[in-house]
Parts: C-alpha cells; sequence; structure tokens
C-alpha cells in the first residue's frame, strides 16, 4: 500500500468534509438570522449559495470512490472513516437544503406583516446551530462522546418544537388572518427539527467511527456512556 498516497488522501477528504460543513453550518446560521432579522437579501444568499455546496458534495462522492478503488486492504479506522463520510455527506448536504428551505419561507414572511415577536423560535434555531456544530467537530475529531452528548439535545429541539407547533395552530385557529403566516412558520420549524433528526443521525455514525459499533437501533446500548461536559 502507498502510505504517503492514502495519507494525502485521507487529509484530502477530512478537508473536504470540513468545507462541506462549514458551508451548511453557514447556510443554517444565515438563514435563521435571515429569518428573524426579516432580511430577506440575507435569505435569498442562502439560496444562491446552494449549488456551491452541491458541487462540494459531489467532490467528496468522487474521492471517497478514488480512495476505495485505489486503495487495497485499508485499516479498519480508515475503511470506516471513509464509510462513514460516505454515510454522512449526504445529510450534511440536506441540512443545506432545509435551510434553503428556510429562506425560502423567510421571503414568503417578509412580505407580510409579523405574525408575532419571536421568542421559543430562535432558541430552538441556536439549540440546532450548536447541535450541529458540535456534531460536525465530533465527526472530524472522532469524538464518541461529544456526539452521544449532541444526540442528548435532540430532546430539546423536539420539546420547543410541540411548544411553538401547538402555539401556532392557536392561532391559526382564532384568527383566519393568520392562517397562511402561521403555516409559513409550521414549515420553519418543521425543518429545523429535520435538522435535528440528521445531526443526531450523523453522531450515530461518528459513534460507529470511533467505536466500530451501532447505536442507532439500541440506545439503551450507549445511555450511560457519556459524561457531562
Amino acid at each position: 500500500m502507498d502510505v504517503p498516497t492514502l495519507e494525502t488522501d485521507l487529509r484530502m477528504l477530512r478537508d473536504k468534509v470540513l468545507l462541506l460543513g462549514g458551508q451548511s453550518e453557514t447556510a443554517l446560521s444565515h438563514a435563521a438570522r435571515a429569518l428573524i432579522q426579516r432580511d430577506s437579501t440575507l435569505a435569498q444568499q442562502v439560496i444562491s449559495d446552494d449549488d456551491e455546496i452541491d458541487s462540494v458534495e459531489s467532490e467528496i462522492d468522487e474521492l471517497c470512490a478514488q480512495i476505495l478503488t485505489r486503495q487495497r486492504n485499508l485499516p479498519p479506522e480508515d475503511l470506516r472513516f471513509v464509510i462513514g463520510v460516505l454515510r454522512t455527506t449526504p445529510m450534511i448536504e440536506r441540512i443545506a437544503d432545509h435551510a434553503v428551505n428556510i429562506a425560502r419561507h423567510t421571503i414568503k414572511l417578509n412580505d407580510e406583516p409579523q405574525l408575532k415577536p419571536f421568542i421559543d423560535l430562535p432558541r430552538m434555531a441556536e439549540i440546532v446551530k450548536q447541535m450541529l456544530a458540535a456534531s460536525l467537530d465530533a465527526l472530524t475529531q472522532r469524538d464518541a462522546i461529544r456526539a452521544k452528548q449532541t444526540i442528548r439535545r435532540d430532546t430539546e429541539v423536539d420539546l420547543l418544537y410541540r411548544r411553538i407547533f401547538n402555539e401556532l395552530m392557536a392561532f391559526m385557529t382564532s384568527d383566519l388572518a393568520a392562517v397562511t403566516r402561521s403555516a409559513e412558520l409550521l414549515f420553519v420549524i418543521k425543518h429545523l427539527e429535520r435538522i435535528a433528526d440528521y445531526v443526531t443521525n450523523i453522531c450515530e455514525q461518528v459513534v460507529y467511527l470511533a467505536e466500530g459499533r451501532v447505536i442507532k437501533h439500541t440506545p439503551e446500548a450507549w445511555l450511560g456512556d457519556a459524561v457531562e461536559p
């Protein structure tokens, strides 16, 4: 095996994953800020930048294929890393797609008066952003403990989702004029909730990378593993 070539390929792959992760983080951060600050220009920028994210995803897929083709008898850790990247890259790209959808709903919402002051929604968006950043750090560092800690935060997102959902449904039933705006916000919180789900899936892959075990269908196997930071 050509060790220098393998090291170069893996380093390039990590760099590409970091780039894609950073782009998705930026897309989510800008989409959330555009929503809260009612900034349609920033929302449009999120939409425009999505093509570049798609391009980086394609480059990662090609690089993974090259590594698996050129490098025979990959060490188990490196093989798991390449497989993990192949599994997580589509999730990271899908997170950016959800950010784009949030931006599109933001543009529609900005054509109407604001429904109400945002309280829980910025908190939900902030938690999701923190989860995404932590999951990407855990992925690049193969940090299983941080990944497990991040998975736990999905409960916070779910609680806020249900709270905001119920509030918006109350608006819709009590004021017909609020139906369209409430519906747009329902889409927004669903996109945030789905991003948190993708983050959870990324973290599950990190545990596989670091420990070589699958926890997706057996949460009881790892509930006590992670320590508080």
